[in-house]
């Protein structure tokens, strides 16, 4: 297990993690979430040991990680945000330079090198130079440097971003298998809240350098169990219509977005009269109303004030 121990990174602009404590157990995917700033990043360069933290410490299996790093690197695969190939090499020729960094025997090597492409989709692609490829392709080839070494633990750090759904679908196809049948944890960020869905068993929720939340998804989902979310389709609505909804205080987290209006009340709470009301009293005309539950992004967003991907 990964254990992160009031982990913390100070600069003299401000503080960008501060005093986190999170876990990671074998087979098991976690999502870590955050707007822009929260001090995911940085809380990834520290736990896959690129930078030192101010205080806090990174245990595996209880021993520190900071005292002796190559323990934590040798099981350890990273997949970083930006591409990090070399576009005048074929996706083989990269596998085997990375794989020469891990110092893998030349047969272990040859043998992996074969697994991974066929486990990433680019066996027949092997061949072509990266710089010719699309950016999904980079994104699987990133994937699979990752993976040559068999690491135990993988960071996976928003890997589908700017890419086609062929591929994005790919990728997250990849790593439900890569959990199932090697038993690898994954440590996932992402801006697309349907991936933390579909992925993660566990989710911490990062906002400004701390965690504000953590547990299963029903288990964060229930954050918002006392409300409902209402979805409104309305016709001819004004900003003088918005602005009363925002008067009125038992009515949060008010978005809207062609021709439909979303908010948040409380389980119980009689709105439609209220609702009736400023129709008529604005001259909307109200087609509809639907009820639904709380969504991770309704309590990340209920959490930060922020969305995902602001």
């Amino acid at each position: 297990m990964i254990e992160v121990v009031n982990l913390t990174k100070a600069y003299k602009k401000g503080t960008a993690v501060d005093h986190i404590n999170f876990y990671i157990e074998p087979g098991e995917i976690v999502g870590l979430l955050g707007p822009n700033g929260a001090g995911k990043s940085t809380t990834i360069a520290m736990l896959s040991t690129l930078i030192p933290p101010t205080d806090g410490d990174v245990l595996l299996q209880q021993k520190s990680v900071l005292k002796d790093p190559s323990s934590l690197r040798k099981v350890l695969g990273v997949v970083p945000q930006e591409i990090a190939l070399y576009g005048d090499l074929t996706a083989k020729e990269n596998l085997n330079f990375f794989g020469n960094l891990y110092k893998m025997p030349k047969t272990q090597l040859k043998n992996r090198v074969e697994v991974v492409l066929q486990q990433i989709g680019l066996e027949q692609e092997s061949k072509k130079l990266v710089k010719h490829y699309s950016g999904g392709m980079k994104r699987r080839l990133n994937i699979g440097v990752a993976l040559l070494h068999e690491p135990q633990y993988l960071i996976m750090d928003e890997p589908t971003v700017g890419i086609d759904p062929q591929s994005r679908n790919h990728i997250l196809e990849t790593v439900k298998k890569l959990n199932e049948h090697s038993n690898t944890a994954i440590i996932y960020t992402s801006h697309y809240m349907e991936e933390v869905e579909y992925l993660c068993d566990r989710i911490y929720i990062m906002d400004q350098g701390r965690i504000i939340a953590s547990g299963t998804k029903e288990e964060i989902k229930a954050i918002l169990s006392s409300e409902n979310t209402i979805v409104v389709k309305v016709e001819n609505y004004s900003n003088d219509f918005m602005n009363d909804l925002l008067k009125q205080p038992f009515l949060s987290n008010i978005n809207s977005s062609e021709g439909e209006v979303a908010f948040t009340v409380a389980k119980g709470m009689n709105f439609l009269p209220t609702l009736f009301s400023l129709c008529e009293h604005h001259r909307v005309l109200l087609k509809s109303f639907q009820v639904e539950e709380p969504t991770l992004e309704d309590v990340f967003l209920h959490l930060t004030g922020r969305a995902l991907r602001n």
